[in-house]
């Protein structure tokens, strides 16, 4: 498997520390997310973009997260393809699945380099952190949630018993005023979320879907408290 990561460090400085993977939104690129890691904690920590399978507008011609037909030019990558408009898309579970996997086939081939494993994702990005988290709990050891959402169905392929038992901490930040996540996905993510993790939610009075300087003083936080101790 083929993948485009940016790293926060060298490659010599990576060992020993923990790993944050960031997972971007639908349309974006794996250098977006970086542009945050200056202002949060970076002494121990290894911060990686992870660029997702597909450039927007691929269509999946095969059961393979990275096989896909581009119709036209395309801007950006998505982590699954997106039908019928990025708010009213139905979720492609076949899609998640996929990607998921992608995400957890890189973890398990680099898992010994680090103390540790974190994921952050942002919108589309966010659904796939923590249904990374849900299929393999022992692969993760927190997950930062920005303007996402937790995917609904496909239960058979999680392993939320394990998840639970677990108990990660997950961060979980949205604005209030948010256009783009539909509101059904929203309900199913704030109803679905307590009591399955050590859950640390932030609502933001009107931010839209964006990231803004008070959640990622809180992001900040959370990392102090629970990916540096």
């Amino acid at each position: 498997m083929t993948y485009t990561v940016e790293y926060s460090n060298r490659p010599e400085e990576r060992e020993g520390t923990h790993l944050v993977l960031l997972l971007h939104g639908f349309g974006s690129h794996e250098r977006d997310l970086l542009g945050l890691t200056p202002h949060l904690p970076n002494t121990g920590i290894t911060y990686a973009g992870m660029r997702a399978p597909q450039p927007v507008g691929a269509v999946r011609e095969s059961d393979d997260a990275v096989s896909a037909v581009i119709p036209g030019a395309a801007m950006g990558y998505q982590w699954w393809p997106l039908t019928g408009g990025v708010t009213n898309a139905a979720t492609d579970h076949l899609g998640v699945k996929l990607a998921t996997q992608y995400v957890v086939e890189f973890l398990q081939s680099s898992r010994e380099m680090y103390s540790g494993i974190t994921l952050l994702g942002f919108s589309q990005g966010m659904a796939i952190s923590t249904s990374v988290a849900r299929h393999r709990p022992d692969l993760v050891a927190s997950v930062i949630g920005l303007s996402g959402f937790v995917v609904d169905g496909a239960e058979e392929f999680f392993n939320d018993e394990e998840l639970i038992q677990k108990q990660i901490p997950l961060f979980y930040g949205r604005g209030d005023s948010d256009p783009v996540i539909h509101a059904d996905k929203v309900a199913f993510t704030d109803a679905w979320l307590p009591g399955k993790v050590q859950l640390d939610f932030h609502l933001y009075p009107g931010l839209p879907h964006a990231v803004n300087a008070e959640e990622i003083g809180d992001v900040t936080a959370f990392i102090e408290k629970n990916v540096l101790n």
